[in-house]
């Protein structure tokens, strides 16, 4: 585990290049959230960047997720563990939706319909209304998951129909690039895929782009990203675990 001191400086370096990249854009930081990727991370990390200053986190798996929200409350105290947002970011199967409602504040990561009617479930059930976002896999790669651009507004009354859900925009994940620049058409196109549903569906809200992650962000808010998802520029190289 990093120093405290390297994990501020880490953090503030981060801030600084996300402010730049509004900056640039014309848009005011402030506008853009940082949703700090906490996979592989333990609660005492976690602990150690809300100290930091850091409010959001973003968890990959629900069974990664649920024990370490728990830890990290009884670090913190209930009290300082209610201010935090915790987001579901990665994959989240149809059997296991019911897992995020004990923690997640949004599920970034609803890349079918089945999986929206399951979470409306859950929600309705809880007395809940979920914010989420919907997936695309805009550069079509077999491996990623999201709906296909082409067809995402088909669904998109479907899903905006179930009364547990609430849309509030897009998320994609871009393909790896050595270059960032090669992947600004791919934010680009969440963008314009974002615009022409708001036109579709005004009475929807589709205020987020969740897009950008360490290698590539400033690109993805050049673009318009509301929410950065950023692991490895704030907690050094991943270790996996099994």
């Amino acid at each position: 585990m990093m120093d405290e001191r390297e994990l501020r400086q880490r953090i503030a370096a981060v801030q600084e290049r996300i402010a730049a990249a509004a900056r640039r854009a014309g848009r005011a930081a402030d506008e853009i959230t940082l949703v700090a990727v906490t996979k592989t991370q333990g609660p005492e990390v976690v602990a150690a960047a809300c100290a930091a200053g850091l409010r959001a986190f973003g968890e990959n798996r629900v069974e990664e997720a649920i024990p370490k929200v728990r830890a990290v409350a009884a670090l913190l105290g209930e009290a300082a563990a209610a201010d935090l947002r915790w987001h579901m970011i990665g994959h989240l199967q149809s059997r296991k939706a019911g897992d995020v409602f004990p923690w997640a504040a949004m599920v970034h990561s609803v890349d079918s319909v089945k999986l929206a009617v399951r979470l409306n479930r859950f929600a309705v059930a809880a007395g809940r209304r979920l914010p989420i976002l919907l997936e695309v896999n805009v550069a079509a790669e077999p491996s990623k998951y999201g709906f296909a651009a082409d067809d995402l507004a088909a669904h998109v009354e479907a899903i905006a129909a179930l009364p547990g859900l609430q849309i509030q925009g897009l998320m994609t994940v871009a393909p790896i690039a050595a270059d960032p620049e090669t992947v600004r058409p791919v934010f680009a196109e969440l963008r314009r895929l974002r615009d022409d549903l708001a036109r579709r569906f005004p009475g929807l809200d589709w205020r987020h782009l969740s897009m950008g992650m360490t290698d590539d962000f400033e690109v993805a808010i050049e673009e318009g990203a509301t929410i950065v998802r950023i692991g490895r520029a704030i907690f050094g190289e991943r270790v996996e675990t099994k």
